[in-house]
């Protein structure tokens, strides 16, 4: 009886010790080592909402079997989805993302802390190819913000993000179901309201603008060769800017630019909406030669910059003014070189004249 009181009073102890600890360390699951930090707060962009009034979650059931284009949004900047492919068999739906950048590591359906605490198994890496990362994952529904945690190369810790992917997107033949159209009753419970989506309407204005435009490069009475041209840039924050006048390249009649920036960390440049990369790999100025698809008057370009840790995405107005197309050697780049190359023959012409003189006088 003594003996068993004694175990008793054991096992009372190992019990007690077992939840002490429990409680100690409530999550008994052990994050990944190397991915258990969280963005403060500080360090989080604002969001905008992803999902139109009105929506429903749509799922696999309500949606023919088969592979669908599907539009996604995103509830940050930092995170622009470019493109989406949805495939549903048997209810059951998986979608390929397209980031519009590399930046981040893992990706995680869930919010930061949750990613955090999750072990490296369940975190989905990305398959980059030319600047652009695709990840692939079930999706439980569509018309349904989704939290998703992106894990960020640089910074090395979790951000939070919202995604959607939106199911009026779809062809007629692809729903069992039919759909309200969201976008009018958004439209009529602004009127409502009396509000208007200001930020909205101009990039409403601005893709049309970019659409109208294109990419194709000008047509500009000039031989094929090299230029310099005045540019002028509008828009951001006016920190950065661009090298005036820039390179003119005209190739079978037709106007590009190669434009050097007065930062190392753009990245790429979408123009009329096709993506053109940073061409300076010795870690300089960033540059890229775009098509230059209008003269003397402004367009929209977007440049995406990392400058503030996570990629961002900002429009601007470039114009290039004709009547400023002179020799290339006006290029502050270009003059620059030459006035090298000059030092560099007074250089060597100094010391041969040096040398003569030394010999004769020793004659």
């Amino acid at each position: 009886m003594i003996q068993s009181n004694h175990m008793t009073k054991k096992t009372i102890v190992t019990i007690c010790l077992i939840m002490l600890f429990g409680l100690s360390y409530p999550a008994c699951v052990w994050g990944a080592e190397g991915y258990d930090a969280v963005a403060p707060s500080s360090d989080v962009s604002s969001s905008k909402t992803v999902i139109k009034y009105g929506m429903t979650p749509i799922y696999g059931r309500d949606i023919n079997d088969g592979n669908y284009d599907v539009e996604a949004e995103s509830s940050s900047s930092f995170f622009r989805i470019t493109k989406a492919k949805l495939a549903v068999k048997g209810g059951k739906m998986t979608v390929r993302m397209t980031l519009s950048s590399t930046s981040y590591e893992y990706i995680y359906l869930g919010t930061p802390e949750e990613a955090a605490a999750a072990p490296l198994e369940q975190y989905i890496a990305p398959k980059d190819h030319e600047g652009e990362s695709t990840f692939e994952f079930r999706l439980s529904a569509l018309n349904k913000e989704l939290d998703c945690a992106a894990f960020s190369k640089k910074k090395k810790q979790w951000y939070p993000r919202t995604i959607l992917f939106d199911a009026s997107s779809l062809p007629d033949t692809g729903l069992k179901i039919t759909l309200p159209d969201y976008d009018k009753i958004e439209k009529a419970m602004e009127a409502y309201d009396g509000s208007t989506n200001k930020d909205s309407t101009e990039a409403t204005a601005t893709l049309q603008k970019i659409a109208a435009i294109g990419h194709d490069p000008a047509a500009i009475d000039k031989k094929d060769g090299e230029y310099s041209i005045q540019v002028q840039m509008t828009g951001g924050s006016g920190r950065a800017s661009v090298t005036s006048p820039t390179w003119l390249i005209v190739k079978d009649g037709k106007a590009y630019a190669r434009l050097m920036w007065s930062s190392t960390y753009y990245d790429y440049m979408i123009v009329g909406g096709k993506k053109y990369t940073n061409e300076t790999t010795d870690g300089g100025n960033s540059t890229f030669t775009i098509p230059i698809p209008v003269l003397d008057e402004s367009f929209p370009v977007i440049a995406d910059t990392t400058a503030m840790g996570d990629p961002v995405e900002i429009e601007y107005e470039l114009t290039f003014y004709s009547d400023t197309v002179g020799t290339k050697s006006q290029i502050p780049q270009e003059a620059a070189i030459k006035v090298l190359i000059v030092s560099l023959i007074i250089i060597v012409l100094g010391g041969i004249l040096n040398i003569v003189i030394k010999r004769r006088r020793k004659q």
